[in-house]
């Protein structure tokens, strides 16, 4: 890999490379449909697919279903991000309480969530309960596996110096673990958010009646693919703009962090 800096040029660059190649696909797609040399039932043409976008969007299909969604989305972030984050700082800090819960969670991790949302529907019933613990235990390993690399990663010499100024433990914690876990552990909550959206679509096509994932649903089961499609987009669309959020979010919490690091290519 080179070490050469990415000046602001090459980076619009490569920015109007990456859309010149969406467009040529998108022109090729609807060429492909319009002259039907691919199923229009299954592919329907891009145009057609933002059509039917602006009609859900302007009938408040698409707006409504995404508010419960994101709803969820959130409350179960907010469920398992804090625990998460929590016992993720302490097992970074302590080694004993690393010993302790670190074989429990090299263990229940590689588990896939959906794989256990049919116990979670039998413990906490069939309504919004099993679907709000779902994304917050997939929200929870990721929160608490960087909030421990964050506090692993740290120089030892920062504990040193703390401790030469006689800061107590909870000095500590506030002036050197916590600022410096700080990028790690919002790493982490981006990774978790995507995925707590992941898991949110996916909850909603096997038990909701509302939300993101019961429109796909529905547009499967009557072959409505324009709307599966729209749908689709909708939730690329927001998945994009969270994680750019999130990441203008992070840069603004830790400036130190970034500019410290150089951008390559």
């Amino acid at each position: 890999m080179s070490n050469t800096p990415v000046t602001p040029k090459k980076r619009n660059y490569e920015r109007w490379v990456a859309l010149l190649v969406l467009a040529v696909f998108l022109i090729l797609w609807e060429i492909l449909s319009d002259f039907k040399l691919i199923s229009t039932l299954f592919f329907p043409s891009p145009s057609t697919i933002m059509i039917t976008f602006w009609e859900m969007l302007v009938g408040g299909k698409i707006i409504s279903n995404l508010a419960i969604s994101l709803g969820r989305v959130v409350v179960g972030v907010v469920a398992g991000l804090v625990p998460g984050v929590i016992l993720g700082l302490a097992m970074g800090w302590s080694k004993r309480v690393r010993n302790i819960f670190d074989p429990f969670i090299a263990a229940t991790n590689p588990i896939p969530k959906l794989a256990i949302f049919p116990l979670i529907m039998i413990i906490f019933g069939i309504g919004e309960a099993s679907k709000i613990v779902a994304i917050a235990i997939t929200t929870f390993f990721p929160m608490l596996i960087n909030s421990m690399a964050g506090v692993r990663q740290l120089n030892p010499v920062f504990f040193e110096v703390a401790q030469n100024y006689g800061a107590n433990r909870w000095k500590t914690f506030t002036r050197v673990v916590l600022p410096g876990s700080l990028p790690m552990i919002l790493a982490g909550f981006r990774i978790a958010f995507s995925l707590a959206f992941i898991i949110t679509i996916a909850v909603e096509l096997l038990t909701a009646n509302s939300g993101l994932g019961v429109l796909i649903w529905f547009s499967w089961e009557t072959l409505q693919t324009d709307n599966l499609y729209a749908t689709l987009l909708v939730i690329s669309v927001v998945g994009y703009l969270i994680n750019y959020g999130l990441a203008k979010f992070s840069y603004y919490l830790t400036p130190w962090y970034f500019r410290s690091k150089k951008d390559v290519n």
